[in-house]
């Protein structure tokens, strides 16, 4: 049996989430679809990455098993018959029989747009968050999330987390064109986490409370101090790395 692995882009508006839900509309169910109907028989796919419903992705990936050699132009052939919010950009092959995409992925980036001046061409791909922010408040909530490696107050109730340990690889704010971004890289990260990084930010850098405070919320393990009110459509998972050699392309 040889695993292989799908690096799969995708609109996070027109699906449900990433993760299956039985036959509600998500990211999982129509690669399953898709690869079912071309191998004639049921394919299940493992993800790396869980996003909730309306956060996208330039970067996921999906693993599945087949007993043979692939001898058709499955990328080609896939993208023909998925729906146009989502598309594999590329398929390899796994070196170790007992690849995981989920558990073997040692980093993941993600990304936060926002922006000031109304754009319609904008709408569902970066937030709308027209209110002054102070930058300097911003890059130091960023740089004070890097001293930190217990992250219970950014994580949703009910996730099922055996450790709200992760560590923090590059947390900071930065200016492209007239978007404001937020880029964070972690080994791992907790449901919800991004957002309830971003939104507790955001809640500092427009003077609502004094800085101190942001520690605070950090070393409270308390969801319920940090603000998750940003929506899913400004986020972007960009990036997943695997150790060198995991992954062949094919």
């Amino acid at each position: 049996m040889a695993r292989y692995v799908l690096e799969v882009m995708y609109d996070g508006t027109c699906f449900h989430g990433s993760q299956i839900q039985g036959d509600t509309p998500t990211v999982q169910l129509e690669l399953n679809k898709a690869l079912s109907t071309l191998f004639r028989t049921p394919i299940q796919t493992v993800g790396a990455s869980r996003t909730d419903e309306g956060v996208h992705a330039l970067c996921n990936y999906y693993h599945f098993d087949w007993a043979d050699e692939l001898n058709m132009d499955l990328k080609y052939k896939c993208n023909a018959i998925l729906p146009a919010g989502v598309a594999i950009n590329k398929l390899f092959a796994a070196t170790n029989p007992e690849f995981n995409s989920r558990f073997d992925a040692i980093r993941r980036q993600y990304r936060y747009r926002i922006y000031a001046k109304k754009d319609p061409f904008l709408h569902k791909r970066a937030l709308f968050y027209p209110f002054t922010l102070s930058r300097e408040s911003l890059n130091k909530t960023a740089e004070i999330i890097k001293e930190y490696e217990q992250f219970e107050s950014f994580s949703k109730r009910n996730a099922q987390s055996k450790t709200f340990n992760c560590t923090i690889h590059q947390s900071y704010w930065e200016q492209k064109g007239e978007e404001l971004h937020y880029v964070v890289e972690a080994n791992r990260f907790l449901r919800g986490m991004v957002r309830g990084l971003v939104g507790t930010q955001l809640h500092f850098a427009r003077g609502k409370d004094p800085l101190e405070g942001f520690r605070k919320i950090i070393e409270a393990h308390d969801c319920t101090k940090a603000f998750f009110n940003v929506a899913g459509h400004g986020l972007y998972l960009e990036r997943i790395v695997y150790p060198e050699g995991m992954l062949v392309e094919i």
